[in-house]
């Protein structure tokens, strides 16, 4: 036995060391990811980024890419030209800075809102919005300047590499009207009354951190001190009116935030007006369709819907499961609407295809893209959906261990899917969403890996099917660096353009235009119920752990995400909260 437990750690130990490199992990990934970061030296921000093809021309009709968007009597325009004001050279991210601008070449007759910032651990790429009165009414306008400004923070008495000193000031609104940005100046003179516009009160929302770290004057965050994060409006979702001007929160200590700022809000009620008609979305499809990469050891790859149905999917009733019926190749004799209420569920076949379907069908595969309107049809989001018959068992590192955790993580049916973000100003990609599990990480378009012109990188987790911006290895769970579920992802020779075959399922807001499968709309399980015996899995994993081993794998399953401890059978899209909501 003892040398049997040599061999097991010895061939291990040749996995850890010749596995693949570790993923970087995003300022605003998930605190469940322990991850090795590879830091960048650079001296502040070097360079703008723009996308490695130029902008299509984007058919006509509608406001879509039309420069600007009305949201009511206030009319919004998009600027990414900046002016530098002050940066930090230390502190934040990567404790490489961040920098802080102010909008420049505006419109004419469009007034600034407020500042921006962003992190120096990555290219300059942003934008604010700016705004302008079309009411025209002089008794009530959508603008006014502040009546004065408060001091919110000075770096005059930090001791850290800057650029001369900054101030952030808060815009004192009159009454009736809000600020929606601070203003960032170099010196402690106060800012003209000229620099910065406040928004009637009826025209804004409530604002809240995103959660996306910009900058602090350490290296991490501290909850005590002071830090800058990026913004979203609180209210968020397809029906959502709130809207961001694309600037920057502030918080001084635990969950304070220094004098309230607002979102912007559409106040026309409908959000149609400024998103894509059904050319559009076609042109977008082409332009951005992202580009999967699945792990070379993958077994368990995607199909088509159609395809699953084809192969022997049943659909199981309760009450009477030992008469499953064959489902049509559309999908049209599931129960449609209704609820998630345990009554039905979906398996594989019974006959000997069972092992085959497992393993999809990567040239059958298609996308489904589903399109709606975000921060108040300020942005389009494009939902992209992978569908797998078979969702593989979870994989494990402790300490220098590699363990697979047997049947624990294995069902039927995964869907999985990335969001596109998209500025309805003018149709360019602004950044995208990574669905890990039961969370995932927005990225800048400005961070991410692109092939075949725009279309973004994605790379598939090994059996679980998470998305990922680079290949490697995370490590997911509380239990320190070397402990945790392994997601491994890897370029190989196993490729999906999700372009190649795309299929709109859904755009609501077109109203009949996109006719929606009928498997879109069954709401109940696409697998069934698996619930493991978990001693006994564990106890034979145990047999190959000793000493200070054991006590890890111990201290491991008992952090395990209880999602891979017994597999409910997963819901179909539209069951997702992210369908109509913000995704996180």
């Amino acid at each position: 036995m003892h040398s049997l437990i040599c061999i097991i750690l010895f061939f291990n130990l040749v996995i850890i060391f010749n596995g693949p490199a570790t993923m970087a992990e995003s300022s605003s990934s998930p605190k469940h990811h322990q991850v090795s970061h590879q830091r960048r030296k650079l001296a502040g921000i070097q360079t703008t980024f723009k996308l490695p093809s130029p902008l299509p021309n984007w058919p006509p009709g509608g406001g879509f890419a039309g420069g600007t968007i009305d949201l009511g009597g206030l009319q919004v325009s998009q600027v990414s030209t900046f002016n530098k004001i002050w940066a930090a050279n230390e502190g934040g991210p990567d404790n490489l800075g961040a920098t802080f601008y102010d909008p420049v070449s505006i419109p004419q007759g469009f007034f600034i809102l407020g500042s921006y910032s962003q992190p120096n651990n990555m290219p300059l790429f942003g934008h604010v919005l700016v705004a302008k009165d079309v009411i025209n009414d002089p008794s009530n306008p959508t603008l006014k300047p502040p009546v004065d400004y408060t001091l919110v923070w000075s770096s005059q008495s930090l001791n850290i590499k800057k650029d001369g000193d900054g101030f952030i000031w808060f815009p004192n609104p009159p009454n009736g009207y809000r600020a929606v940005g601070y203003v960032v100046t170099s010196s402690l003179g106060k800012p003209s009354f000229d620099s910065v516009r406040c928004v009637r009160s009826d025209l804004t929302d409530s604002l809240e951190s995103n959660g996306n770290w910009i900058w602090g004057p350490s290296a991490s965050i501290n909850a005590n001190g002071f830090n800058v994060y990026g913004s979203r409006p609180i209210n968020r979702g397809v029906g959502a009116m709130g809207a961001s001007i694309g600037g920057f929160v502030v918080q001084n200590g635990i969950g304070g935030t220094t004098l309230s700022l607002s979102s912007l809000k559409n106040l026309k009620g409908s959000l149609g007006s400024s998103m894509p008609n059904l050319k559009q979305i076609e042109t977008l499809i082409q332009t951005y369709s992202p580009v999967v990469h699945f792990h070379p050891s993958e077994p368990y790859l995607p199909s088509s819907v159609d395809w699953f149905f084809q192969n022997g999917a049943l659909v199981y009733h309760k009450g009477d499961e030992s008469n499953p019926n064959p489902i049509n190749p559309s999908g049209s004799n599931l129960p449609q609407g209704g609820s998630n209420d345990d009554t039905y569920w979906l398996d594989l076949p019974k006959d000997g295809s069972k092992e085959r379907v497992k393993k999809g069908d990567l040239q059958d595969a298609n996308a489904y893209f589903h399109i709606k309107p975000m921060y108040g049809g300020l942005f389009t989001d494009i939902a992209i959906w992978l569908f797998y018959p078979f969702n593989g068992a979870s994989r494990a590192k402790v300490e220098f261990i590699n363990i697979s955790l047997g049947k624990i993580g294995e069902h039927v049916s995964d869907w999985e899917h990335v969001t596109l973000r998209i500025s309805n100003f003018n149709g360019e990609l602004d950044s995208m969403f990574f669905a890990q599990h039961s969370w995932g990480t927005w990225l800048s378009a400005s961070v991410l890996e692109y092939s075949n012109g725009n279309k973004p990188v994605v790379y598939s987790s090994l059996n679980g099917h998470s998305s990922y911006p680079k290949p490697g290895l995370v490590l997911i769970g509380p239990i320190g660096d070397n402990i945790g579920l392994r997601d491994d992802t890897a370029k190989g020779g196993k490729v999906m353009d999700t372009g190649v075959g795309a299929t709109v399922v859904a755009a609501e807001y077109l109203g009949s235009a996109v006719v929606e499968p009928p498997w879109l709309n069954y709401f109940r399980k696409w697998g069934p119920k698996i619930e493991y015996d978990l001693d006994k899995e564990i106890k034979n994993l145990e047999k190959i752990m000793i000493g200070k081993l054991k006590k890890a794998f111990d201290k491991f399953v008992n952090g395990i995400p209880r999602e891979v401890l017994g597999e409910e059978g997963p819901t179909g899209p539209k069951v997702k909260n992210n369908w109509s909501g913000d995704e996180m």
